[in-house]
């Protein structure tokens, strides 16, 4: 088992930036992939971004391309999204993720077997 828990969340102006922690327990997850997701009312879970286990390989939606960053320190289990330039439409309930899955997968929701209880962003236009 792999407990995952994020925190940072909060209610920004149009412009600003926030930072997302997930931090993980049980489990080593290092060798995992480490996924963002978020989810506005009425949408469906959408990928964010993601990080290979080293943290070489990073994966971004073209949505938040050049205004978010992940990145992750395995050696204390934590896993960051930082956020900048966010906009009205970044509002919603970030989730971090991981599991055994593929390089390939890694925007698939499906296949990811842990997930945190999500934490509200809320950007003010």
């Amino acid at each position: 088992q792999v407990q995952l828990a994020e925190s940072g969340g909060g209610l920004v102006q149009a412009g600003g930036s926030l930072q997302l922690s997930c931090a993980a327990s049980g489990r080593t997850f290092m060798r995992n992939i480490m996924g963002w997701f978020r989810q506005a009312p009425g949408k469906e879970r959408e990928f964010v971004a993601a990080i290979s286990w080293s943290g070489i390989r990073q994966y971004y939606a073209d949505s938040v391309k050049g205004r978010f960053t992940i990145s992750r320190d395995n050696a204390k289990n934590t896993v960051s999204l930082q956020m900048n330039g966010l906009k009205p439409e970044d509002t919603a309930v970030y989730y971090c993720a991981t599991g055994a899955l593929s390089y390939t997968d890694y925007a698939k929701p499906s296949e990811y077997d842990y997930w945190g209880q999500g934490t509200q962003v809320t950007v003010s236009s």
